[in-house]
C-alpha cells in the first residue's frame, strides 16, 4: 500500500481513467484558429467598404453568418467546449439556439411591421 500513487482525484485510480482523458489542443491549433478569426474579421471589414455590397440585401445576413462562425469557433476552442462532456455542450447550445431563433423571429416580425406601416 505504501507504493501506490496518491491521487487527489479518485477517478484517476480507476481502470477507465485513461479512456476518459481529454485531448486539449496544442499552441499550433490556437495560432491556426487565431488566423482564421483574423481572416473572417478582415473579410467583415473589407465587405463594409464595398458600396454595392452594403446596399444589397445580402450584406446583413452575410455579416451575421460570419459573426456566428466566429462566435462558435471561440466557444468551441477557446472555451474548450469542444473537449468537454457532451452534456455541457447541450446545456450551452440548447438555450443559445432558442435565443437565436427568438432573435431572428423578432427581426422578421418587426421587419414586416415596418414594411407594412411605412416606418
Amino acid at each position: 500500500m505504501a507504493n501506490e500513487p496518491v491521487h487527489s482525484d479518485p477517478a484517476a485510480t480507476t481502470p477507465h481513467a485513461a479512456a476518459h482523458e481529454h485531448h486539449h489542443p496544442t499552441w499550433q491549433t490556437y495560432v491556426k484558429i487565431g488566423a482564421i478569426l483574423t481572416a473572417i474579421t478582415v473579410a467583415e471589414v473589407w465587405a463594409y467598404y464595398i458600396p454595392s455590397l452594403v446596399a444589397s440585401r445580402v450584406f446583413v445576413p452575410m455579416l451575421l453568418i460570419m459573426s456566428a462562425v466566429k462566435f462558435v469557433t471561440v466557444v468551441m476552442f477557446y472555451m474548450h467546449l469542444k473537449y468537454d462532456h457532451k452534456l455541457f455542450r447541450v446545456l450551452f447550445t440548447g438555450p443559445m439556439l432558442i435565443a437565436a431563433i427568438t432573435l431572428i423571429s423578432l427581426l422578421f416580425l418587426f421587419g414586416q411591421l415596418t414594411a407594412k406601416f411605412g416606418n
